[in-house]
């Protein structure tokens, strides 16, 4: 039997269980798990990676539990502005999107870019009136609204703080979906979707639409997903990192992530973490936060749904 499998994040930062109610911990969970099996079962049905990727990050959108689509976290101008990146490792297309307003899924806006259009990333107006054209589903301001994300833009609208959700602290920067997958057919790819920062302003982007930074794959070595402090990831070029890592020094698809995430994103005090597939199926998903969530299963019969250390 060919070997598959997939891994999801919805976010990294300090996630601690003496703060997370027995409610909340089930509720993560269970989205969680409902991202993973339908990825999975795409890719059981003899799905592409990139099909289980897109709907899994979709699902994960589509919950009000992740900053991303539905549960994205308010700008500073009160919008909600969102990106996503997608790419597969066979040819290496990739599609991304950043700043978007009003999309339910930005992730599938991402993926009509890559299949739909001759170019890698659209932002802004552009990027929506693209994906109108590609009949993608927009939904009123009010879809998007969740108290607690409300509660945490009005605590600091009008200065100059932002902040994560997954953040006890007001500058740290935490907050993304995304998945990984290997296919029967070999073929691997990876996805990535944020609502950035609250509280953000002058139209910031982070390194989730970013290829190479905050998601990257190549059938040759790995596909890696993204979730931290931004800025970071995208002066290391993290997710690429992983790759090259395995591709010119050897390392395995975990010593690589280990490599990235314990060591070159933190000689920089960047936080956050990664999930990464290499071609074989192994998955690692490491992190220097005090939580991630993420679950994996793979067509071994190995599964897994964690969000603590």
């Amino acid at each position: 039997m060919e070997k598959f499998g997939i891994a999801i994040h919805g976010g990294a930062g300090t996630i601690l269980k003496s703060s997370m109610t027995k409610e909340k911990e089930i509720a993560y969970k269970s989205a969680l798990e409902e991202a993973l099996e339908a990825g999975y079962k795409c890719l059981s049905d003899g799905g592409s990676a990139v099909e289980a990727v897109k709907i899994a990050v979709m699902l994960l959108e589509d919950s009000p539990l992740f900053n991303a689509g539905k549960g994205s976290v308010y700008a500073a101008d009160g919008s909600h502005e969102m990106d996503a990146s997608i790419m597969e490792g066979k040819k290496r297309e990739a599609g991304a999107v950043s700043a978007v307003i009003g999309l339910r899924n930005p992730i599938d806006a991402a993926y009509q870019v890559m299949i739909n259009s001759e170019h890698v990333f659209l932002t802004g107006r552009g990027a929506e009136e693209f994906a109108k054209a590609q009949n993608c589903t927009f939904e009123t301001e009010d879809y998007f609204h969740d108290q607690l994300r409300y509660e945490q833009w009005q605590a600091i609208k009008g200065s100059d703080s932002f902040q994560l959700d997954h953040s006890v602290k007001k500058d740290e920067k935490f907050g993304t979906v995304g998945a990984v997958a290997l296919d029967k057919h070999g073929n691997i790819a990876g996805a990535t979707s944020t609502g950035g920062m609250t509280n953000k302003k002058f139209g910031r982007v982070g390194d989730s639409p970013i290829i190479g930074s905050g998601v990257y794959a190549n059938n040759e070595t790995c596909a890696v997903s993204c979730t931290g402090s931004g800025e970071y990831f995208i002066r290391n070029v993290t997710a690429y990192d992983v790759s090259c890592l395995m591709e010119h020094k050897g390392l395995s698809v975990h010593d690589a992530a280990s490599e990235v995430v314990h060591k070159r994103l933190l000689a920089l005090n960047g936080d956050g973490g990664l999930i990464a597939i290499d071609r074989h199926g192994n998955i690692t998903m490491p992190f220097n936060t005090e939580g991630m969530y993420r679950a994996m299963k793979k067509s071994s019969g190995e599964n897994e749904v964690s969000i603590y250390k």
